[in-house]
């Protein structure tokens, strides 16, 4: 059953973790890992959260900020579902060696498949470490440079026309499902595991169309294989300064994907602190500032109750999209 009261759940875990500190000061410092820590991937390899985790991973190990590796592990299956269950089933086993990477199918896929048993609410919240963008992408062969001569192309073309996306009713789905409503259109939406195989879709002129993130495609698009032609953002993004937003367009949405690391529901107050403060200091480093910039990633770190709060707001409006689109 999905909870909505998140205020709280919050409070509880602040409370708690107070007392914590109050009578065991040293307790949540002196945690740390006594085996390799599982790095859940809730999606394939090569795409922007399978990128993201790996580059983490490398930063912690050259650092030697961990006294155990993390060791990433990819569980797309069933857009996501197999990592929610993973994770949520480890709370029975060893919740404090195992974390995951997000995407925004942490909210969808427990909306639509309430059968897996998932509360997000229960999950143990680490940190956000950005919110990634999109981009509408066309192949350069296709000599579409706008907006509007995609919206051509892609008429006439009827459900013809492959988007290619990662899982069924992800991000990419909700992406092409606002074209199709915006722009009259009815392109076929073809998933895929993984943004990286979906960049390739396109680069190999498998599929019209993507809404890949810029991570997914910049190998391409620095190649000339691929053309940037709208941003999904309230600004244009620096790396792609000929790209309009939909709003400059006339279309007012605007869409992020979360790129957050949860803990399993049932890891200790003191396992939590120790993960919160070393992401923190993976947020912090120059790597990880760098490699926002270069990938066009916004948002602040967020942890704790700040991070549930978003994590059910985010849901309520997910949720909504789901029922315009008749999926929940």
């Amino acid at each position: 059953m999905i909870r909505t009261r998140k205020k709280p759940l919050g409070l509880c875990m602040l409370i708690f973790t107070g007392i914590a500190l109050m009578f065991s000061p040293m307790s949540l410092y002196a945690w740390e890992p006594q085996k390799p820590v599982e790095f859940v991937i809730m999606a394939g390899k090569g795409g922007g959260a399978d990128k993201m985790a790996r580059l983490m991973q490398s930063v912690i190990e050259k650092k030697g900020w961990s006294s155990m590796p993390l060791t990433p592990i990819n569980k797309p299956g069933g857009s996501g579902a197999e990592a929610l269950v993973h994770l949520k089933n480890r709370t029975k086993s060893d919740p404090n060696h195992t974390i995951m990477v997000t995407l925004n199918s942490f909210y969808t896929t427990p909306l639509r498949q309430p059968g897996l048993g998932v509360d997000i609410s229960t999950f143990t919240p680490v940190a956000r470490m950005a919110e990634d963008t999109f981009l509408l992408w066309v192949h350069k062969d296709s000599g579409i440079t706008d907006v509007s001569q995609f919206v051509s192309a892609a008429k006439s073309k009827g459900n013809d026309w492959i988007m290619a996306g990662t899982g069924s009713l992800q991000e990419d789905q909700l992406l092409t499902d606002f074209l199709n409503a915006a722009y009259g259109l009815s392109m076929k939406y073809v998933p895929y595991k993984g943004g990286g195989k979906v960049a390739k879709q396109l680069a190999g002129k498998h599929a019209n169309s993507t809404v890949n993130n810029p991570s997914e495609q910049e190998g391409f698009y620095k190649a000339g294989t691929t053309v940037a032609l709208a941003a999904f953002t309230d600004n244009r993004l620096e790396m792609f300064p000929d790209a309009p937003t939909f709003k400059e367009l006339g279309k007012d949405y605007v869409y992020y994907m979360q790129r957050s690391i949860v803990g399993a529901p049932g890891m200790s107050y003191a396992a939590a602190a120790y993960y919160q403060r070393l992401f923190k200091r993976v947020f912090d480093s120059d790597e990880w500032q760098n490699y926002r910039k270069k990938k066009s990633l916004m948002g602040d770190f967020l942890t704790g109750t700040e991070l549930q709060d978003y994590w059910q707001n985010e849901r309520e409006i997910h949720r909504n999209i789901l029922k315009k689109m008749g999926a929940i």
